[in-house]
């Protein structure tokens, strides 16, 4: 009876061996061989980057070229180890006595690295450099790596340490700053495809070029990830493993499906838009993975309207490539970013509601109902372009801007009138005025911003709407009351005067029937809203949208106060950061 063959997963079996072997990571290979045929080995390395780009096996590359003696056994240190002699072939077994490998993951306190403090100082018993790999080496405690620093920074000339990490900012700086690091980058799309195609083509196995494109985008830049897909795919195929099967097997849409369902959705069609979910979902699409490629479609033709040559990836067919390109040529981006937003909010949205598919389809419907909104400059075009409607348009005022239910005017700031009256006999009371003290109050409206810059609410909101002035004189007013005004209200505005002036204020009743301060500024509120509203643009988009509304109108002095107000203060040149005082 003779043993099966023990079955090793394709990411094992294509584990590079020599840096020749590891794909994408030229410029750290470059500056690796470089440092060997110096002789300028650095006591540590770190080895940073995505999971699958590399990390742990290039560490033991870099064990193994340091301690290969070659097939003669008199080679010194290189960067191509022979993979033969009893060093390399241990080192790839993971079972040298002089290459300790450890998981930060599992091994996280001091007393781990105690242990290897306390070996350091004994010499390699075989090999030539006692090599230290430890994997993960963010997760070390912080007193874990204080207690590896002095040895970190004087090695012992016989010890190496190499650490790998997929979070280097959760790294000390302290241990950065002893380490030469090298950032292992994704695989590009190009070398990963050439890669699964000689991995499928030494396995004898059948898989298509869209196939191993799709793999390719899902590794997202990882050789292991990829390696793993692969594996998997050539199982699912059994065969001839084709672009659907792959797609099946990641649960994907088909890739000019999610381009169909892209282009349903910016044409506002709900009901063809949730057919076609519905159909992609009956046959094994995830509606999250939807969500997912419908956001990806719609970055990618963001990217490709700024950068054309974005178009040219290898993991985009020739079709899908060229639907691509015309989309970006006819969306705005506004578009979109909207659209990319809002995909953003479905897919957290999708996450936390009880059933997927009609969170999907929540969101479907969404997109279609905003994605024909027309933008507000579109808006504002459009609405310019209608012819306007019969009348005279009215002059002196420039037209109101905007695209949507506010319309702003442009108006000059009504003024508060202040008529005066034929005077009415009435007691008044005879008092000793003082000319110079009363000479601030040249207008009743003085008398206004008084109480309002003593912020008496009360009487100034009594004062502008239950008071018409008669007549008025510094020191002397005549009003006459409306029906609503308060029977104290008199008494009360000559004791608040008398105490903020410190002169006695007569105030009396007479007949008269001008319009109270607020009546003034209603009035003239209402006569800038009846222009706005007569104006042809905000007529146009009323009778697009019946339901705007007027909500705020704006005069030119309003907005040149705004803009002052929010102006930075000038600096003046004279001023000394320095200066204590």
């Amino acid at each position: 009876m003779t043993d099966q063959p023990t079955y090793q997963v394709l990411a094992r079996k294509y584990r590079p061996e020599t840096f020749a072997d590891l794909v994408g990571q030229d410029a750290m290979v470059r500056t690796l061989r470089n440092a060997f045929a110096a002789d300028r080995i650095a006591q540590a390395f770190i080895m940073t980057g995505i999971r699958g780009t590399g990390k742990t096996t290039t560490a033991r590359i870099i064990a193994k070229g340091m301690n290969c003696i070659g097939p003669d056994g008199t080679s010194g240190p290189t960067t191509d180890p022979c993979g033969q002699c009893e060093h390399c072939t241990a080192i790839m077994d993971g079972s040298h006595v002089d290459v300790m490998e450890m998981d930060a993951a599992s091994r996280t306190g001091v007393g781990d690295i105690r242990e290897i403090i306390d070996s350091v100082h004994y010499r390699a018993a075989s090999a030539r450099y006692k090599i230290y790999i430890i994997d993960e080496v963010h997760m070390l405690s912080k007193n874990a790596f204080n207690a590896l620093l002095k040895t970190l920074e004087e090695p012992p000339a016989h010890v190496k340490f190499i650490f790998a990490t997929t979070e280097i900012r959760q790294v000390p700086v302290t241990v950065l700053s002893r380490c030469q690091r090298f950032d292992l980058r994704r695989i590009e799309p190009e070398a990963q495809i050439a890669l699964l195609r000689k991995i499928a083509t030494s396995e004898n196995a059948q898989i298509t070029d869209e196939a191993l494109a799709l793999i390719t985008r899902a590794a997202e830049g990882s050789a292991r990830d990829a390696q793993s897909l692969l594996d998997q795919a050539i199982s699912h195929g059994a065969g001839e493993t084709t672009a659907d099967q792959v797609r099946a097997m990641l649960g994907l849409a088909d890739r000019g499906r999610v381009l169909d369902l892209f282009d349903m959705i910016l044409r506002g069609e709900a009901a063809a838009a949730l057919t076609e979910l519905s159909a992609q979902y009956a046959d094994g699409a995830d509606p999250v993975a939807v969500l997912r490629d419908l956001a990806e479609v719609c970055h990618w033709v963001s990217v490709v309207k700024i950068t054309p040559e974005a178009a040219e990836d290898p993991t985009i067919s020739p079709d899908e490539r060229s639907r691509g390109q015309a989309m970006a040529e006819s969306l705005p981006m506004r578009v979109l970013s909207r659209m990319w937003q809002m995909l953003l909010k479905a897919l957290e949205e999708v996450a936390m509601a009880p059933n997927a598919m009609m969170a999907a389809e929540m969101a479907v419907i969404r997109l279609t109902h905003v994605a024909d909104l027309p933008s507000p400059d579109e808006l504002v075009r459009k609405l310019q372009d209608a012819s306007p409607p019969t009348g005279p348009a009215p002059t002196g005022r420039p037209a109101p801007t905007g695209g949507g239910a506010t319309a702003m005017a442009s108006a000059p700031a009504p003024t508060h009138a202040s008529p005066a009256g034929p005077s009415a006999s009435g007691a008044q009371t005879a008092v000793a005025l003082s000319t110079d003290a009363l000479e601030h109050y040249a207008r009743f409206e003085d008398v206004v911003d008084l109480i309002r810059a003593h912020r008496d609410v009360k009487l100034l909101v009594e004062v502008e709407t239950g008071l018409r002035l008669v007549s008025y004189q510094p020191g002397r007013i005549e009003v006459n009351p409306t029906a609503d005004a308060a029977p104290d209200l008199i008494g009360r505005l000559g004791s608040r005067l008398q105490a903020w002036t410190g002169n006695r204020w007569a105030i009396s009743v007479a007949e008269g029937d001008a319009p109270t301060i607020a009546e003034v500024r209603d009035a003239a509120e209402n006569a800038i809203r009846a222009e706005a509203e007569a104006h042809p643009l905000v007529q146009a988009v009323i009778a697009a949208f019946p339901k705007a509304r007027i909500t705020d109108i704006r005069t030119e002095a309003e907005k040149e106060h705004d803009a002052f107000a929010d102006a930075l203060p000038e600096v003046d040149e004279e001023w000394d950061p320095f200066d204590e005082d």
